[in-house]
């Protein structure tokens, strides 16, 4: 009997449960073009049970083990189909009161049908799940994701059946050693909070495609890069057709690597280049054997040339404002018309262009952009005090980094990489940074570099070492707020010479809505304001800033911010939480955003 208790209650004992299940990891390897693909939704009713003690992988739930090597029944410690349910994707946060303020491991799961089709290989694409996710299916592990904010890709094919089981561990705890790291300014939603998709195509697929205005300043010809995945013969080859411009470029495909590229010149006088003022796309199709993929793409050419920012070869002021991926009523699982209002607001203030931070939000946030036009500066969560000495946490920030690269390649509307936020400046932290922003680069050099660093007190100037390697500054500055004398930031920026443009990516003061009082009431609108007042005073008089994105478009969710002001909310934005109500600084920027945007036509 004790011999029997110990071999079917192994997870009792095991200190290391973890370990068998780091073998397999999506990666951005995994990616997979999807871009207008016909999916197959898993979206709707999951059954789910708080997991805190990661029982399910630890005990290999999964199995579906209910009877012990005697064929006797055994006890088991779920009940996957008499489990509550719950409508995803979403954010476990905002579905439950309970939930608000868990961190930990969910185990959701359901069953589907699936009908076979000759010649297909089939995935599952989880659009987001925080941080970590573990994938079931019919009792098989496929694998794990680390990073919750970009996609991950798991094939199925040789796992499916006509009836199946998927499990999913969502595992939203903060650790020291994971990207992010365990301490931020953000609320941790947990869940299963983007689409969940199965994808079909042929053995022999398109799996990842790229176009772009090839980068110099003829600004008169694209580079379309395509990857095959599957067997490809000798003298195989792609085809590139985009109707409204009259190309159809067929080009070779390397039998080897599966990898092929064109360059096209396009047609004079015929290319209307994508602006936030007039964002055309063009309708591109992309054809490989028996698969075709489809993108609509806007061509346009940012670059740096000294001190300035170059849209299609016109000097550009990035008339900003940064944004969480947050609502009240959804967490970080927003819906299109939530994110269509964060940007309808934002070209209210007279933005032309967001920062979207201090994660990759939704792929649909950039694909709005390009409809809507509005510029976006994305970012990855190297934020504070990453463990910049571990080759483990670099490689989980590089693999983040690429695959919101590869995601959103195609985006007119993205111009910025940011590869993190705020981070002290040691060597070890140049050193990964560095490498981060090379990664960037040499994946797409197309865009341009950048980071939001903080301001040097000791020299008050712009002094980052990190900043020689990107090709914009960011500066975190919060004068007036945490440093009351604005004097101060006169001789930050007199002290600096930079050769190279600065986008002032944070600034501004809390406010509770409706709250009043002097200027000098820290909480209080009118504080909010005299910052905005005073920023903007110093702002406009220096010559090398071309950009800004104050800190926040609207209030969010906040554990660090426990104040009778903040009341768990960080209260810097210039509208309520809700977006019903904006604040009087809002009308201060607005006011010289118009006026920018006059000079700058």
């Amino acid at each position: 009997m004790e011999k029997y208790h110990q071999e079917n209650s192994s997870d009792i004992n095991l200190e290391d449960y973890l370990s068998a299940y780091e073998g397999k990891q999506a990666t951005v390897r995994d990616l997979i073009y999807d871009r207008n693909r016909k999916t197959e939704s898993l979206n709707g009713l999951w059954h789910y049970a708080v997991d805190q003690y990661d029982t399910c992988i630890r005990q290999h739930w999964f199995e579906e083990v209910h009877f012990d090597a005697k064929g006797n029944t055994a006890p088991v410690d779920y009940s996957f189909d008499e489990w509550p349910v719950m409508q995803l994707p979403c954010c476990w946060n905002t579905e439950d009161e309970k939930y608000l303020l868990y961190d930990g491991s969910m185990i959701f799961t359901r069953r589907f049908r699936y009908q076979a089709l000759a010649g297909e290989r089939v995935f599952l694409k989880l659009g987001g799940v925080n941080y970590i996710c573990r994938v079931f299916l019919n009792k098989e592990y496929l694998g794990m994701h680390r990073g919750g904010s970009t996609p991950a890709y798991f094939e199925l094919t040789d796992y499916l059946q006509e009836e199946n089981r998927i499990i999913i561990q969502a595992d939203s705890t903060r650790r020291p050693e994971q990207v992010p790291t365990e301490n931020t300014d953000w609320f941790n939603y947990g869940g299963i909070y983007r689409d969940i998709e199965l994808i079909r195509v042929p053995k022999t697929f398109i799996k990842r495609f790229q176009m772009a205005l090839v980068p110099d300043t003829q600004m008169n010809k694209i580079r379309a890069q395509v990857k095959i995945e599957g067997a490809v013969s000798e003298g195989a080859s792609a085809t590139l057709r985009i109707p409204e411009l009259g190309i159809e470029e067929t080009f070779p495909v390397s039998a080897s690597d599966g990898s092929g590229s064109i360059i096209v010149k396009l047609p004079e006088d015929r290319v209307c280049l994508w602006t936030p003022e007039d964002p055309h796309l063009y309708h591109t199709e992309l054809s490989f054997g028996e698969d075709t993929v489809t993108d609509e793409v806007g061509l346009r050419e940012i670059r740096v040339e000294g001190r300035d920012i170059l849209l299609n070869g016109k000097k550009l002021f990035l008339r900003g404002i940064s944004c969480h991926e947050e609502s009240v009523e959804n967490g970080k699982g927003l819906t299109d018309e939530e994110r269509l209002e964060n940007i309808r607001i934002a070209k209210e203030l007279g933005c032309n262009f967001m920062r979207v931070a201090h994660y990759p939000h939704n792929e649909r946030m950039a694909q709005l952009a390009d409809r809507e036009g509005i510029l976006l500066w994305e970012e990855i969560p190297v934020y504070w005090a990453i463990r910049f000495r571990r080759e483990a946490t670099y490689q989980d920030a590089e693999n983040q980094l690429r695959e919101m690269i590869a995601r959103d390649y195609n985006r007119a509307s993205v111009i910025i990489w940011s590869v993190g936020n705020e981070n002290a400046d040691s060597d070890e932290r140049l050193a990964f940074m560095k490498s981060l922003a090379e990664r960037a680069r040499r994946d797409d050099p197309t865009r341009m570099v950048s980071a939001a660093c903080l301001v040097s007190f000791r020299e008050m100037a712009i002094a980052d070492r990190l900043a020689e390697y990107l090709d914009i500054i960011g500066l975190n500055e919060y004068m007036g707020w945490y440093t009351p004398d604005f004097g101060m930031l006169t001789k930050l920026f007199e002290n600096s010479n930079p050769q190279k443009p600065v986008i002032v990516t944070e600034f501004g003061a809390d406010a509770l809505p409706h709250h009043r009082g002097s200027v000098q009431d820290k909480g209080t609108e009118d504080c909010q304001r005299y910052v905005f007042e005073k920023q903007i005073e110093t702002l406009r008089t220096i010559e090398y800033v071309k950009g800004m994105t104050p800190w926040i478009l609207y209030d969010f969710r906040c554990p660090r911010r426990t104040s009778i002001i903040q009341g768990y909310y960080n209260r810097k934005g210039l509208l309520s939480p809700d977006k019903k109500y904006r604040k009087p600084a809002f009308y201060v920027l607005q006011k010289f955003y118009r006026e920018l945007a006059e000079n700058w036509k």
